[in-house]
């Protein structure tokens, strides 16, 4: 699959593409990122994008950086919009080890959109999500993130359980060196595209848990 080369332009690159087969999970992930680096190198602009007519705004904002993420975003769309056309699902495993326990588990690549197929599937590992997490962090301190992980509030375990049944899918992030570990559970509910600090909020959202070693607080 090989892009279009020439002048800037209006044209969606996704429109250049050779459509004659399905594209993998992994493969529109690279052709993602691929047209991402070619979009903040200038060479897809959205010519038609012009600031906002806020002089302070335009002040802070350049235009040419509005074209550059305004071509991308509209190529994400397309993607997006081949996913459901095709049926390619978003999903990528991922893999986390703690004191020599490993759990695999699904998660929605974020530049690419969850199916409904994609969901479910997140639903039905959410127990094993928490399974592992309450596992490897027991007699760790928790805190819950608010305010865009700006601030951080000490729960408990129960909390935790309350957040976990109110919600319907979870995640995991960990930071790790040689004296610093914290594992993260992301509870979560509605679009993963739309769930991150809660962009989709009400109908999408996350609570983030926060488990380090007792006396430690959270970096992540």
């Amino acid at each position: 699959m090989s892009s279009c080369t020439g002048t800037k332009s209006l044209i969606k690159p996704v429109e250049c593409f050779v459509m004659s087969k399905i594209y993998t999970t992994n493969e529109l992930i690279q052709i993602l990122a691929a047209e991402r680096q070619s979009c903040l190198m200038g060479k897809r602009l959205k010519l038609g994008v012009t600031v906002s007519g806020n002089r302070v705004m335009d002040q802070l904002i350049k235009t040419d950086a509005l074209q550059k993420f305004s071509a991308y975003q509209d190529f994400k769309a397309a993607i997006h919009d081949y996913q459901r056309e095709h049926q390619v699902s978003g999903i990528v495993w991922r893999e986390v080890t703690v004191n020599s326990r490993t759990l695999s588990y699904p998660e929605v690549d974020t530049q690419l959109i969850a199916l409904p197929s994609d969901l479910d599937l997140l639903k039905f590992m959410k127990d094993s999500i928490l399974e592992f997490w309450y596992g490897v962090t027991s007699g760790m301190d928790l805190y819950l993130s608010f305010n865009n992980g700006k601030q951080y509030q000490q729960i408990t375990i129960s909390d935790v359980e309350r957040i976990a049944q109110r919600t319907e899918w979870a995640s995991l992030c960990k930071w790790e060196n040689s004296n610093f570990l914290e594992i993260v559970l992301q509870l979560a509910w509605g679009k993963p595209e739309e769930a991150s600090y809660k962009r989709g909020f009400p109908t999408s959202g996350s609570e983030y848990i926060h488990a380090v070693n007792p006396g430690s607080l959270p970096i992540g």
